[in-house]
């Protein structure tokens, strides 16, 4: 059994792991970063596309939701935006800026992780992959580290960094979470975030693979609760794209953790046009013999001609203005956490600390990144916030 000993112990090598190991020792903390995947980082490689939206331009609290606020803005009032560009400048990283959202100059997200990792080496902090930890014992003046194959590491202080539930494949399998919770913590039901929707309206099956810019209301039990416009994919299980993506935290949030709730997805396919001047164009092309299969021709992809052609033949060019500008679908689910890009839930903010993030139910373990019940908008955020929780919890080591 291989045995390590250091003064903190920081539990999750992605995101905020790292920089949580990188701020402790520049304070000259002795640091132990264990991870039980075979490499660090997976994730970063895997953010953005594999471009790494590393944080946006506009960043407060009121981009996150809306329980994790008050946790959220003492920890940018600690290490915010500016703090986040110069850690990232100081560490060599060149950035660039599009429409507020911040990559890294080669667009590559191997880039950010080659500079994390440089940084972990120049500080000879103490990096264990392959250790996948099984529990935190308390003991007398510290903590020891249980790993599944035996090692372990004892420490007078743990930070848990092991992640959400999304992207179980690359390191974030819920492990975080258990942990918090055999140490006494309420863990807020972790839900999809970020994720594609499943619906079984025939026009998907009919228009699968299709992409259009369009604009989505989510409604919930008969409310408004969140409009975007973007992309919108049409796949064989339902809907997904960047507006569908945008507008699917809420509908997860009902679906999985209230019983009985309804969703619909309201779809405008057609938001370049108003109702009036949609159904003018309709009226026209009528009256200058457009079949009805090419009604849309021009405005659509040449797929909606048959669904929508179908409608025109047999409707007025009210229904179709209708069946474009408010085609509803019925929400049944969500796509599994391989496809979610975040997570919803987690350590309740509550039992948090939110000048250290240190534990206020078992002093000595803190707590950063997707583990906590903090997510926030599609944008640069969600890392946002690894960066910002990971410094904090290692400043304060």
């Amino acid at each position: 059994m291989h045995k390590y000993s250091a003064k903190l112990c920081i539990i999750g090598a992605g995101a905020s792991g790292i920089v949580a190991a990188i701020s402790a020792k520049r304070r000259g903390t002795d640091v132990v970063l264990v991870d039980r995947m075979a490499g660090i980082g997976r994730k970063i490689l895997a953010c953005g596309a594999g471009r790494c939206n590393l944080f946006n331009e506009r960043l407060d609290d009121s981009f996150y939701n809306e329980a994790a606020r008050p946790l959220v803005r003492q920890v940018l009032a600690r290490f915010g935006l500016g703090a986040i560009r110069d850690f990232f400048h100081d560490i060599g990283l060149a950035m660039h800026t599009e429409a507020g959202r911040v990559f890294p100059a080669t667009d590559q997200s191997s880039s950010v992780l080659q500079v994390l990792s440089l940084q972990l080496k120049l500080l000879v902090i103490k990096v264990l992959t392959g250790f996948p930890v099984a529990r935190v014992e308390g003991q007398i003046g510290g903590f020891t580290v249980r790993a599944d194959n035996g090692g372990c590491v004892e420490c007078e202080k743990v930070i848990i960094a092991a992640g959400g539930r999304s992207y179980p494949k690359l390191g974030s399998d819920g492990s975080g979470l258990r942990l918090a919770q055999s140490l006494g913590h309420s863990i807020i039901e972790p839900v999809p975030a970020a994720v594609p929707l499943i619906t079984k309206d025939t026009l998907c099956q009919v228009l699968q693979g299709q992409r259009i810019t369009a604009a989505v209301q989510a409604v919930i039990d008969g409310r408004a609760a969140g409009r975007c416009e973007g992309d919108l994919l049409f796949t064989r299980y339902g809907v997904s794209g960047t507006a569908v993506l945008d507008v699917s935290r809420q509908v997860s949030v009902a679906l999985h953790r209230r019983s009985g709730s309804k969703a619909v997805l309201v779809a405008d396919l057609v938001p370049f046009m108003s109702p009036a001047e949609l159904k003018a164009e309709i009226t026209r092309r009528r009256k200058l013999g457009f079949p009805s299969e090419a009604l849309l021709a021009g405005i659509l992809p040449e797929k909606f001609g048959r669904p929508y052609g179908q409608l025109a033949a047999g409707g007025t060019p009210d229904a179709l203005v209708s069946g474009l500008k408010e085609k509803p679908f019925q929400i049944s689910g969500t796509r599994g956490w391989d496809e979610a890009e975040f997570t919803s839930g987690g350590v309740s903010t509550g039992e948090i600390d939110p000048r250290t993030l240190e534990s206020t139910i078992r002093p000595g373990v803190y707590f950063c990144g997707e583990v906590i019940d903090v997510d926030g908008v599609r944008g640069g955020y969600n890392l946002a916030w690894a960066w910002s929780s990971g410094a904090v919890a290692g400043l304060t080591q």
